[in-house]
């Protein structure tokens, strides 16, 4: 099998395993806290709940960078192989967990941080490889297919996960160990550096101000998720007041410390390419809008949807993950098809094209009601993941084939850093907007529907207790139902009861996200539109020709 063959199918195994595992993650949570014993509707339990959702993506944002420069110095594909090894054992350790309670759910999220260690290493040099072992005119279908396996990945996890987690919810992480025993062996036996290492000392400032900004910036606004001091969200919290100023701080010092260094870690020239320094901004934007969008589809579903159309809360998390699969085929089809036609015809008009094709989705699904047509809202998701699967292919491969060749790992972990940042802040940012409109009109809706039932004493249930907890398959109104009289009980225990009552105050936060989504779509579209699309060729392409790489970089130099 040719060379480049080859590192597509080892990368794309990796993807389609870390893709998989996430989604089955999400989908088999409450069968992971009812086999552990741990309630994680608390208010006091959101912050594990919070840690074990979004911890991987805080590390992975957090070092993709400096795992990136670490990868261009030894060796990226290497660096992919222990990536890979560190995967494979924490997912070993995740399934292994035995305690119970706190204890356990603490345990998991330091297996899981661990995981992120691999999955950052996977992330960082899948892309980098594939740049260094395909032409430029085929870079573009090469990580178009790359996508969809990741996206047939989240697939399956949808599915897997809730067969899976039926059976054990240990097997969740268990499919992952001999998947990722035999990624390694193959990349270890087949996968060679064939591009220029990267000389230079790892800049030890600039990795512990960017690790602390990053680490401190998302672990800041998660928390503003959680009650505290009887409000309802956690803007009181000296993680918050404390913690932002001081990220912002770091931020400063690291921009500073940067344009000092000999070998800087975040190569800051590098923004000089317009093509680069654009294709990263709206990476950034995309990133903002689609990981948002993606947990409130879930939401909607979930708190909402499904309950009014008779599902059980303890059965929303399987079924949301199945009626979501339309938004992730339109993302796996024409990612692959943005990515092979952007080699052909150039890539501005795709990625812009994407996003506009996306604003309209948004801009359907605005109009549409709580109790919507599931046709209809499958069409939308399904126009938002294709517009989304457009852009991102194309995006990708300009990021990558815009700067030179030995820079290719460190600018893929800045890539990867910007979007991972843009991802989780944007699931943080998008429950503000959710909690902070239901925060308001959840206790009168409360109480009107619960007077409506013959109720007069109406129980406090903070907004970010009710959504998560209808995240993870439970019904909020549970334990009032437990005190009530059995005909009031089981007019409340009906799951419609619930969702009838939050969606009002719910659609209204929701539908300003919606318009703020279709603003940012439509700027970062106009924006893309101002590229070149130029890209320069692979290592392979340049048959590990010194002089041509050479001349690759003093290509980038002019264009910068």
């Amino acid at each position: 099998m040719e060379s480049k063959w080859i590192a597509l199918t080892n990368t794309t195994i990796a993807i389609f395993m870390a893709f998989a595992n996430y989604n089955m993650i999400i989908i088999a949570l409450p069968a992971i806290f009812q086999g552990i014993d741990f309630n994680p509707t608390n208010p006091s339990a959101i912050a594990y709940l919070l840690w074990l959702i979004l911890g991987y993506m805080i590390i992975t944002s957090s070092f993709v960078v400096t795992l990136g420069r670490i990868s261009d110095s030894l060796g990226r594909a290497k660096l992919y192989t222990i990536g890979l090894v560190i995967f494979t054992i924490a997912s070993a350790l995740l399934s292994a967990v035995t305690t119970k309670g706190t204890t356990a759910i603490l345990e998991l999220i330091v297996f899981r941080l661990l995981q992120g260690v691999g999955g950052g290493f996977l992330m960082v040099n899948s892309a980098a490889i594939l740049t260094d072992y395909f032409p430029r005119n085929e870079l573009g279908k090469a990580l178009g297919l790359n996508q969809v396996a990741g996206l047939v990945g989240g697939i399956a996890g949808l599915i897997l996960g809730g067969v899976l987690s039926a059976i054990n919810w240990r097997f969740i992480f268990l499919v992952n160990v001999p998947i990722g025993a035999f990624a390694a062996i193959w990349s270890y036996r087949t996968l060679k550096d064939i591009g220029q290492k990267r000389k230079g000392k790892i800049d030890i400032k600039g990795n512990i101000l960017f690790t602390g900004f990053i680490t401190l910036f998302l672990v800041a606004i998660s928390y503003m998720l959680i009650p505290y001091g009887g409000s309802q969200l956690g803007f009181g919290n000296p993680i918050v007041w404390i913690g932002l100023p001081i990220s912002l701080a770091m931020l400063m010092a690291f921009i500073f410390v940067e344009t000092k260094v000999k070998d800087p870690m975040f190569n800051l020239s590098l923004f000089k390419i317009k093509d680069f320094s654009i294709a990263n901004l709206t990476n950034l934007t995309a990133s903002l809008v689609r990981q948002g969008i993606t947990i409130l589809f879930i939401l909607l579903l979930e708190a909402i949807w499904l309950p009014l159309h008779g599902y059980s809360f303890s059965s929303v998390p399987f079924w949301a993950g199945i009626y979501l699969i339309p938004n992730l085929v339109g993302f796996a089809i024409f990612g692959s098809l943005g990515g092979y036609l952007s080699d052909r015809y150039g890539s501005k008009y795709f990625t812009s094209g994407g996003l506009f094709i996306s604003a309209v989705g948004f801009a359907i699904l605005y109009f549409l009601p709580y109790d919507f047509n599931y046709t209809i809202f499958a069409i939308t998701i399904f126009i938002i993941g294709g517009g989304m699967g457009l852009f991102n292919s194309p995006n990708m491969a300009d990021i990558m084939s815009s700067v030179p060749i030995n820079q290719r790992g460190v600018a893929s972990g800045m890539r990867a850093a910007l979007g991972n940042t843009g991802s989780t802040a944007s699931v943080a940012i998008y429950f503000v907007i959710i909690i902070s409109g239901m925060a308001l009109a959840l206790p009168s809706a409360l109480s009107s529907a619960l007077h409506s039932a013959g109720i007069s004493s109406v129980p406090y249930i903070p907004a970010a207790v009710a959504l998560f907890s209808a995240l993870l398959g439970y019904d909020p109104l549970s334990s009032l139902a437990a005190k009530l009289p059995p005909s009031v009980a089981a007019q409340v225990s009906q799951p419609s009861f619930f969702s009838d009552a939050i969606a009002p105050a719910f659609m209204a936060g929701f539908k300003e996200i919606v318009l703020i989504s279709i603003i940012i779509l439509i700027v970062s579209g106009v924006l893309s539109l101002i590229r070149s699309g130029n890209r320069i060729g692979s290592v392979g392409e340049m048959g590990g020709n010194p002089q041509r790489v050479q001349e690759s970089q003093e290509i980038t130099s002019k264009r910068s």
